[in-house]
């Protein structure tokens, strides 16, 4: 079996195995998040839901992620707050507003959307790969973050960090023929998205649910979310 072979299997079969598996294991999550239900909540209202819930969104986009201030994060531990944030950032940038990941979304989803240069992908790509080695280091000597991960955290961090290095590489012909890359990133890919849906990795999806329903509380009590 030569390269091509193992990016015609990476890019092909193992792909949609391994796409069936997250839209399953995700929807799978979501199902039973929302089997849990909402507690009734017989207190009388002093706000509006609606609103806690529009301020919630609204101050998680103004002020998310690079604002010290805020709670005073960036002072109990600046590494967390600024590695994350911009990990988090460049994830997001990479996957939704790069070119080439864009035309990947728009194969599976039927439309696309206005992306960003390359340089300015390029450059956040970078930073997400150094923030992840930021994220990973500091897990390795902070006392705490020692004491508390185990396995799955460590995995969490190399199964995001493979697909971004790989990728970065193969943008930028390093190290190794572009078909090894290539085939390499992909499976790399496979094996996250086979992954997310096992881990907090999936948090990601419910984002939007725990903002609303924390907004729609803070707003009924009339206090800042």
């Amino acid at each position: 079996m030569n390269w091509t072979d193992v990016l015609d299997f990476a890019r092909g079969p193992f792909f949609q195995v391994a796409l069936l598996v997250f839209v399953a294991g995700m929807v799978y999550r979501l199902v039973r998040v929302l089997m849990l239900g909402w507690k009734a909540d017989r207190v009388p209202a002093r706000g509006s839901r609606v609103g806690g819930a529009a301020r919630s969104f609204l101050k998680g986009i103004l002020i998310w992620p690079f604002v010290p201030w805020v709670k005073n994060t960036f002072s109990r531990n600046p590494v967390i707050y600024l590695a994350g944030g911009l990990f988090h950032l460049g994830l997001f940038v990479v996957l939704i507003l790069g070119s080439a990941h864009m035309l990947v979304w728009k194969s599976l989803l039927g439309f696309g959307w206005p992306t960003l240069p390359l340089p300015i992908v390029d450059w956040m790509a970078a930073a997400t790969i150094v923030a992840i080695l930021a994220l990973f280091i500091n897990r390795l000597v902070n006392p705490v973050l020692k004491l508390i991960s185990g396995p799955a955290e460590w995995f969490n961090l190399v199964f995001v960090f493979l697909p971004m290095v790989t990728g970065y590489a193969m943008t930028h012909h390093l190290w190794f023929r572009y078909e090894v890359l290539y085939s390499l990133h992909m499976l790399c890919v496979d094996v996250l998205l086979i992954w997310i849906p096992l881990s907090r990795i999936s948090h990601f999806m419910f984002y939007f649910f725990s903002k609303a329903i924390h907004g729609a509380d803070f707003g009924k009590r009339a206090v800042s979310p």
